[in-house]
């Protein structure tokens, strides 16, 4: 027998804070710098490209405290564009994050855990000797089957009850920040003068590195390319689709306002408390990066694999199974609050009637469990298409627009709603968020001019959503 009653509120302001920090740090902090420094070429702007992210993130975070108090409820994001602008803007990033966002990024975690659980278990590697089946140009990987396996357990410990998962991600996201304080500690300890200051000889000369043999990690080898004016501006927006990928997903502990104690006060706290310290984390990491590791390692690790190099000099050998076993606890942990929160918002749009019918029920445990399964199905498929990165590239422009579409928002619900009763109010208001809002058009023209692949991809997937979201008002009136 089913209990279509409202959610349980059993999570209190520790658990929502380990729901944000858990979710926000995959493997992006173990991987993206070397991308980031073949695009910037130095290392003040390395680490100026993570303060801006992390500084929009922040920003975001500190004005989504506002929304959260205003509508505590499930659906987050969801709730704030249907009630900011209307429920066609509501539907289409409901269905961004149906078709790619969410279920786009718990398939590219899940791949993450087992290509690093390939250094412990060899058939997990993504090599030909690893091919399950093949059809065409089509394969099918030990690693990806595992990954889909790895959801699937994921999904039904949460079908479980919010208890299980809250279990899963309290102790695995406080094992990965004990873990990354302690690498950045170690790190610290380990430092050489020498490569600290060959690395910051000159770090506000941006350039561009590339590498035309890809293995050696020789100055000799690597083509320098000066970067000023538009395509200097144009670096750093290349820069920061990786950084603000591996920021991305702190907004998920919206989505389970629901089931959060006190959802007024703990969202909005928990969501600046989450994203100040993935911040100070994923800063530190860098500083250490740049401490250990001379500027073309970082640039050109193996497989853009900085933290790996930097564990290797930290630890010696072992460092690469150090870094392994914190990237499966990291993506292990953060899967568990992608999969956790992300039904939320398909219950809340089924609801609205702009979702699958049976999303909008609750189990006997309290949870979405149909709405888990679909997202869980979506996963696994993404996970077999061998195609999740590219699709995240591509939603990367889209991710941003609605984060910018949410924070006007604020600004139009205290015109349009100013009766609602508002316990938080938007930190800065109305400079932060207008800073926020402007740093996040500027993003999103420049990847528009000089990453157009990262954009028109993103834009058909949002599109297709406006015919879909007609037949489904039909059908909700029949």
């Amino acid at each position: 027998m089913e209990n279509n009653n409202a959610f349980k509120p059993s999570l209190g302001l520790f658990d929502a804070t380990m729901i944000v920090a858990g979710s926000m740090i995959g493997s992006g902090i173990f991987i993206v710098s070397a991308d980031i420094t073949r695009n910037v070429g130095s290392a003040g702007w390395l680490i100026v490209v993570w303060l801006i992210t992390g500084f929009m993130t922040l920003s975001a975070a500190l004005s989504y405290g506002e929304l959260s108090a205003m509508f505590p409820k499930a659906g987050g994001q969801y709730v704030y564009l249907k009630e900011s602008y209307n429920p066609l803007t509501g539907f289409l990033y409901g269905w961004s994050f149906f078709a790619v966002i969410q279920t786009g990024t718990i398939a590219a975690v899940g791949v993450a855990f087992c290509k690093f659980a390939g250094y412990f278990f060899p058939s997990l590697e993504l090599t030909d000797n690893n091919i399950l089946l093949s059809i065409g140009s089509f394969h099918v990987y030990t690693a990806q089957l595992v990954s889909i396996v790895m959801v699937i357990l994921l999904t039904y410990i949460n079908t479980r009850g919010v208890n299980g998962g809250k279990i899963i991600q309290t102790t695995f996201t406080v094992t990965k920040l004990l873990s990354l304080f302690g690498l950045i500690v170690f790190g610290f300890i380990m430092m050489k003068s020498e490569v600290w200051d060959a690395n910051w000889i000159n770090p506000w000369h941006m350039q561009k590195l590339s590498n035309a043999t890809s293995t050696s990690t020789s100055f000799d080898s690597t083509i320098i390319m000066p970067l000023i004016g538009a395509a200097a501006v144009g670096a750093i927006a290349a820069s920061m689709v990786g950084s603000i990928f591996s920021s991305d997903a702190w907004n998920n502990v919206t989505f389970i306002a629901g089931e959060i104690k006190n959802p007024k006060r703990n969202i909005g706290l928990s969501l600046f408390l989450g994203t100040l310290i993935v911040t100070i984390v994923y800063v530190s990491a860098n500083v250490m990066y740049l401490g250990v590791l001379p500027l073309n390692e970082i640039a050109f690790a193996k497989s853009d694999r900085v933290a790996v190099a930097a564990s290797n000099v930290i630890f010696g050998e072992i460092g690469t199974y150090v870094i392994a076993a914190m990237i499966m606890i990291s993506t292990f942990g953060c899967n568990n609050g992608l999969i956790l929160a992300g039904s939320r918002v398909y219950y809340t749009m089924a609801q609205d009637g702009l979702f699958f019918k049976k999303a909008g029920e609750l189990n006997k445990n309290g949870v979405p469990a149909w709405a888990l399964w679909a997202q869980c199905v979506v996963a696994s498929l993404l996970c077999l298409s061998g195609k999740y990165g590219d699709l995240l590239d591509m939603v990367s422009f889209i991710v941003v627009i609605f984060y910018v579409l949410t924070i006007v928002g604020i600004f139009i619900l205290r015109k349009k709603r100013p009766e609602i009763e508002r316990p938080y109010k938007a930190f800065g208001y109305p400079i932060l968020p207008a800073i926020y809002i402007l740093m996040g058009i500027s993003f999103c023209i420049l990847l528009i001019v000089y990453k157009p692949e990262f954009t028109w991809p993103g834009l058909i997937i949002t599109l297709i959503g406006i015919p879909i979201y007609f037949i489904a008002v039909s059908n909700s009136k029949k």
